[in-house]
């Protein structure tokens, strides 16, 4: 059976087709990404203004085409933060909802964190034991960490790379002055959410996910062999953390330039790496275990556990 997933994201619209059946794992057909950046798009009073509706409109309608070509079973609709923060929220929803001709389900921060630690437990697998999950997108940073399938505990932080751009690294480059700010307003809001944390026991394995955590994986981390015989991806904090200020004295062109660093996360890489490096020093995190699988991954998994049922994402 082949499913698909529409991931109205912050940065993207990405949907991810996958043939799957019960107990064995998706394997992906067909990806159609088109890249947004929404958060250029909020009006002062928190609205998508109506050229970011239209091109959120035109994206779903590439999707939606691609889709179809594909004869797919289902199309499951997923929007996160981005969507579900906007002042005319609401509106938005049903517009796109029109596009799409069915419901289009907007996730929690909590809903994204656990659908995204459920990917990471089944790419690691039983045996690794207890994982903690860091997975920073455009709008907000997640968080979740646990021994089983569903986390124990899992958060959701107003800190993703694109919100944080915009409020706090606008210039170019941004200068570390304004990397100090930004990194101040971080300690403050994953306060509460790193004393959540703590009290949990140390886990197995730190992993990361996402296309920006990824990103800075490759630009500072290492390959290494996991104990599958796989390639993993490792990202160190002492060398995230060499990296912060020399991205602050980088414009935005040269980035690109960089190695792991793509075209459309030129903007707010720099945003990334310093909310992440504030989280690995918070939670006392040497190094992440970056994990191919993210929140499509989830969807599609949580999906197969419930087929035959409606598209829906029950969790707790």
């Amino acid at each position: 059976m082949r499913l698909g997933v529409l991931d109205i994201g912050s940065n993207t619209v990405h949907m991810l087709a996958a043939d799957i059946h019960p107990g064995g794992r998706p394997l992906a057909t067909t990806s159609d990404r088109t890249v947004l950046r929404l958060m250029r798009y909020l009006t002062p009073e928190g609205a998508i203004s109506p050229e970011g509706v239209q091109a959120l409109e035109d994206a779903v309608d590439q999707a939606r085409r691609v889709a179809d070509a594909d004869d797919l079973h289902t199309l499951i609709a997923t929007a996160t933060s981005a969507v579900r923060e906007a002042a005319n929220g609401a509106e938005v929803i049903t517009r796109i909802e029109a596009r799409l001709g069915q419901p289009l389900q907007v996730l929690t921060g909590e809903m994204e964190a656990e659908l995204t630690f459920l990917a990471v437990r089944r790419w690691f697998g039983w045996s690794a034991g207890r994982l903690m999950l860091l997975d920073i997108g455009g709008g907000s940073f997640e968080f979740a960490a646990g021994e089983d399938e569903l986390p124990e505990v899992s958060a959701s932080a107003p800190l993703g790379a694109g919100r944080m751009t915009l409020r706090f690294l606008s210039d170019d480059p941004p200068g570390e002055e304004r990397v100090a700010v930004l990194r101040a307003h971080a300690e403050s809001t994953l306060a509460p959410i790193v004393e959540s944390f703590r009290v949990l026991p140390d886990p197995d394995h730190v992993v990361g996910t996402s296309k920006a955590i990824r990103s800075l994986a490759r630009l500072v981390g290492y390959p290494t062999r996991g104990w599958s015989g796989s390639e993993r991806m490792l990202l160190p904090r002492a060398s995230l953390a060499s990296w912060v200020p020399r991205l602050a004295r980088i414009p935005a062109a040269a980035r690109q330039e960089l190695p792991g660093i793509t075209p459309d996360r030129t903007f707010q890489i720099t945003a990334a790496a310093v909310c992440l490096l504030t989280a690995m020093e918070m939670l006392d995190i040497d190094e992440l275990e970056v994990c191919p699988w993210a929140l499509r991954e989830g969807v599609l998994l949580r999906y197969i556990e419930q087929s035959g049922m409606e598209s829906t994402l029950p969790l707790r």
